[in-house]
């Protein structure tokens, strides 16, 4: 297996290679505005450091949010091209499991990613590994009865963290396409079904046709 992950669903354009046992390469870098122009090179950064081509590549991950509409996308398209460009399998992963993952955590906890809008998507979980609840999206002031106290990670909970109370810093506060690829490959050595690379956005986008808009044709 070489595991070709990339996401896109949060502020930092990250992607790695996986070899099935380990990581070969990462590279993450936070910018909320260009992940069009980051992640492709950040691509052939990570192939490059690893000393392998595009057409190694046997398995693509991608984390499907949720996310922003706009970046989400970019990492899905290209995960999408690559996957039938080389004729390989794409997998879905959501992306608040891999913040998850690379929590390491043993305890219940809750993950949170900055949604804007004041609001964050969030979800439960067991441990690092075990997803309770579905990710959702709700503004922080509406949760703070649920997650007073309980241990948080996440840029959303470190945002909100007179909400989130029980805030642990020294997590990742971005996602890791290396947590996501490691994930990934202990699922699919499992035999476990992954998602489709499909987008969880919960919400619409933000830009919209005006409703008055009339369309306007030549004569």
């Amino acid at each position: 297996m070489l595991l070709l992950a990339l996401d896109t669903a949060t502020p930092a354009v990250t992607v790695a290679l996986h070899d099935g046992t380990r990581v070969l390469a990462e590279s993450r870098q936070v910018d909320a505005r260009r992940h069009g122009e980051l992640l492709l090179p950040a691509v052939d950064r990570v192939l490059a450091e690893a000393g392998h081509k595009l057409d190694a590549v046997s398995d693509i991950v991608v984390g499907v949010g949720p996310g922003p509409y706009t970046g989400l996308r970019v990492g899905l398209v290209t995960a999408a091209t690559f996957g039938a460009a080389l004729g390989v399998p794409v997998h879905g992963l959501c992306t608040l499991d891999g913040l998850a993952y690379a929590s390491g955590l043993t305890e219940p906890f809750v993950v949170a990613t900055d949604a804007r809008r004041k609001e964050v998507y969030w979800a439960r979980y067991g441990d690092s590994r075990t997803r309770l609840t579905e990710p959702a999206v709700d503004r922080p002031a509406d949760l703070a009865d649920q997650v007073a106290g309980v241990p948080a990670v996440g840029a959303g909970a470190v945002l909100y963290d007179t909400v989130f109370t029980g805030v642990r810093r020294e997590a990742p506060e971005h996602q890791s396409a290396a947590a996501l690829a490691e994930l990934a490959a202990r699922k699919l050595a499992a035999g476990e079904e992954l998602l489709p690379p499909r987008p969880l956005y919960l919400r619409r986008p933000d830009a919209q046709v005006p409703a008055n808009y009339k369309v306007v044709t030549p004569r």
